[in-house]
């Protein structure tokens, strides 16, 4: 079951980071992210959506190594990593929720939320695989 769950959120976040792209294009989905600002992103906005792509890249082999499907990092890394990436979408979750832009916390915070608790299932399921 961890496989399973691991490849919805690294679905998930191919979603997300294709949605970045298009805001580094200059898509006008701005409302959605950054805080709802903006339509179109301003430059610096621009290169934010891009390093988030890298993150989710980053995010991805986490997940991926939490599910013991690739192993990029060494073991204390990676139990360590998917917990902190689980937390790091509860809090994300939370900020997006806090949005002053509507359409930002109508979107983007149920799929924090979502990415959490699949994370946390990966998180978990990893540890038991551990004891």
């Amino acid at each position: 079951m961890p496989t399973i769950v691991a490849l919805i959120a690294c679905a998930i976040l191919i979603g997300l980071a294709i949605f970045q792209a298009a805001l580094a294009r200059g898509a006008a989905l701005g409302r959605f992210a950054w805080g709802g600002q903006y339509d179109v992103l301003p430059s610096h906005l621009r290169r934010s959506s891009v390093l988030a792509i890298v993150l989710y890249v980053f995010f991805v082999l986490i997940i991926l190594q939490g599910a013991d499907i690739i192993n990029p990092f060494t073991d204390l890394v990676g139990r360590i990593a998917i917990w902190v990436l689980t937390a790091y979408f509860f809090v994300a979750f939370i900020m997006n929720a806090r949005s002053r832009s509507r359409s930002e916390q109508i979107v983007m915070g149920p799929i924090s939320l979502v990415l959490s608790a699949l994370t946390l299932i990966v998180a978990i399921a990893g540890r038991i695989h551990l004891l």
